[in-house]
């Protein structure tokens, strides 16, 4: 069995990858700080998948601790989650983006020439395109001018994997550029439970559906789009964690490095989203509109045709399902992981 150190491995996006690894028979390691995120999510994968794996509490920017890992548990391959996310809160915080974004992955190159681990898949974003000179956006995509932070800390991450796998010929790198997760796993259990003030749009649906916010704030509604908010490329969380395993089974044979979008191809505007949401919980949501956040552009849609072709992934679930399932995990767990 070939073992995966997952970075972030509780986190939204790390957990649902541990599940999509165990069920295709790969092993897995995750490595976190649960610094927006918890341990209580690991017997709910152990629960879903009928099989065990390894979990360590641990700093990713800590290079001895991420070559221990390697060599006690050992590690084929790197999926690396852990980072900060929020495109607002990068903004206000550049410094800590940047310090702990570019520090998790250096450590982890390191780690790796220390170890001989030669396959990495990173965790990368739509964000690195910024603004679009053309739709949908191809890998081909002008990538750095970005309007924020985070989508600077992913560029400069996808600059630092290309230059490491250039200086070291056997890696293979796959560099996902996620355009935007949602739902939760079918069964309910587990699900996107961010700790603090949520800035994406699901979690701040939820946490209104649930009463612990008043009303979701409709950022912006003049956007030149048909509807005036902003639109993105949704994908559920389940084809996200099944592209990093195609990911995976490509780097099997491949060195060098590639950028790959993962999305469905198609356009959702927030009020979309929140008429999927009204239906799958079958209630009104209370919306306000608020001003434009700075770093929102008015549209961001993948071109998805490369992961089809090089992994063999397209998404296969749909918006109704994205919603239906988000709402199964927010109403059967209204305090997340607390519940047990």
């Amino acid at each position: 069995m070939k073992n995966v150190l997952v970075t972030g491995g509780a986190g939204y996006i790390g957990s649902h990858i541990i599940v999509s690894l165990l069920e295709q028979g790969y092993g897995a390691v995750s490595a976190d700080n649960y610094s927006n995120s918890t341990p209580d999510v690991y017997p709910r994968l152990e629960e879903l998948t009928g099989k065990t794996f390894a979990a360590a509490e641990a700093d990713v920017r800590d290079t001895g601790t991420m070559a221990r890992l390697m060599r006690e548990y050992a590690i084929w391959a790197v999926i690396h989650c852990a980072g900060y996310k929020a495109v607002p809160e990068s903004i206000e915080q550049p410094l800590a983006y940047y310090e702990n974004n570019l520090n998790t992955t250096l450590s982890l190159c390191n780690a790796m020439r220390e170890t001989g681990v030669t396959r990495f898949v990173f965790s990368s974003s739509a964000t690195v395109y910024g603004e679009p000179e053309f739709l949908p956006y191809t890998e081909e995509h002008p990538t750095g001018n970005c309007s924020n932070p985070y989508g600077f800390s992913k560029v400069m991450n996808e600059r630092i994997l290309t230059d490491a796998a250039a200086a070291n010929p056997g890696w293979g790198v796959a560099l996902l550029r996620y355009f935007n997760p949602i739902g939760a796993h079918p069964s309910g259990r587990i699900g996107d439970a961010p700790g603090g003030k949520p800035f994406n749009i699901m979690p701040i649906i939820l946490q209104t559906l649930t009463g612990k916010l008043p009303y979701v704030p409709v950022t912006g509604d003049t956007y030149p789009t048909p509807d005036g908010t902003g639109i993105r490329d949704y994908l559920h969380i389940a084809d996200l964690a099944d592209g990093h395993v195609a990911a995976l089974r490509y780097l099997e044979t491949f060195t060098g490095v590639e950028a790959v979008n993962l999305g469905t191809g198609q356009g959702v505007s927030v009020l979309e989203i929140l008429r999927g949401m009204e239906t799958a919980a079958g209630r009104a949501i209370p919306t306000k509109v608020t001003p434009r956040r700075p770093g929102d552009i008015a549209e961001m849609r993948a071109d998805a045709s490369k992961a089809k072709h090089m992994f063999g992934w397209e998404t296969k679930r749909t918006l109704a399902e994205m919603c239906a399932d988000a709402w199964r995990w927010a109403s059967n767990n209204p305090r997340g992981y607390e519940n047990g």
